[in-house]
């Protein structure tokens, strides 16, 4: 996330800051387009940029990557560009995306059961091997996600309470397996307007989760989040981070941004 140097900028000729926007673009758009036609398969790399409401900053990118190397080098390539200069960095986040698979590792462990087959043991340990690989292949999509095309985002970062008297990790695994299930029923419900993508962070970054929210209609947030407010995973256990809504600015549409146009 960055804030703009707006003053400085206004005090470059026009000439150059339509070169320094046109490069900025063209950065972007080779960005925005990633590897997807490599195939279903293939991991999209892609970035898009995002214009940020609000007094946290005024651009927010996000980078898709499929190594820190690979992010790495794409956070490079920004420093080295001639745009660089004008862009002061007010926050960054970063996290691995993530599935919960509570419900799918209960019925995988239920199923090992009826078949008679013991906890610890090789015959247990390679039946669960094999449903989880079962599992994530058919969730690839949702584990190496697109960025979505939607014209909002709105992120946040999150943790669970571990504190002497609430405590996510000292529960036992089917109670929270349980409220997880009621807090998924709720997110469900808004999968046709909210696409939503978590991010795990612990050992990454200062929060626990990322969680990205796109939708073309910005209302939904506020519905959604106040809704799931009610459930007890978040009224109970979660820590909520700051909240940050930008608006999606498509690669063709950047150089205007710096001429003050919301495309």
């Amino acid at each position: 996330m960055f804030r703009f140097d707006w003053a400085a900028w206004k005090k470059l000729p026009a000439t150059e800051r339509a070169t320094l926007a046109k490069e900025f673009g063209e950065i972007l758009g080779r960005w925005e387009h990633g590897n997807a036609a490599a195939g279903p398969e293939a991991h999209p790399n892609q970035s898009a940029l995002f214009s940020q409401l609000g007094h946290k900053g005024d651009l927010t990118l996000i980078h898709f990557r499929n190594s820190l190397e690979d992010l790495n080098r794409a956070e490079l390539e920004i420093a080295q560009s001639s745009i660089y200069p004008y862009l002061q960095l007010t926050n960054s986040y970063l996290s691995v995306v993530e599935l919960g698979l509570y419900e799918s590792s209960e019925k995988i462990y239920a199923q090992l059961a009826e078949n008679g087959l013991e906890p610890g043991t090789s015959e247990w340990n390679a039946g669960i091997a094999e449903g989880t690989a079962r599992t994530l292949a058919s969730l690839s999509s949702r584990l190496f996600p697109s960025i979505p095309p939607a014209k909002y985002l709105c992120f946040y970062p999150m943790d669970r309470k571990r504190g002497e008297k609430v405590n996510w990790y000292t529960e036992p695994m089917a109670d929270r397996r349980a409220m997880m299930h009621e807090h998924g029923l709720i997110g469900r419900r808004y999968a046709g307007s909210v696409r939503q993508i978590i991010t795990g962070s612990i050992g990454l970054d200062d929060w626990e989760w990322g969680v990205d929210l796109f939708a073309d209609d910005p209302i939904v947030f506020k519905k959604l989040i106040y809704e799931m407010r009610f459930d007890k995973v978040s009224a109970v256990y979660a820590s909520f981070g700051q909240f940050f809504l930008s608006v999606r600015i498509p690669a063709a549409s950047a150089p205007q941004w710096f001429d003050g146009i919301l495309a």
